[in-house]
């Protein structure tokens, strides 16, 4: 069975959600905090986004539907 590279990357987070300017060091440098930022700002970005003052989180269990979404084979 092929492994879930995405499941893995949320198994090893140490919390149920991803603050944006940890994004980086989430997905290995793959997507940055001001991509992230772009794209909530077009309306395109992580469904679930949380904004707490001006810190902005995303559960975990959304940033990895939202990056299989978008990852290609």
């Amino acid at each position: 069975m092929e492994k879930d590279i995405f499941q893995e990357m949320a198994d090893r987070w140490p919390s149920a959600v991803v603050a944006r300017v940890e994004i980086g060091r989430f997905t290995g440098g793959l997507i940055s905090a001001k991509s992230c930022a772009n794209l909530d700002s077009l309306g395109q970005g992580i469904p679930g986004r949380v904004a707490v003052g001006r810190k902005v989180i995303y559960p975990v269990s959304c940033l990895i539907e939202w990056l299989r979404d978008r990852a290609s084979n």
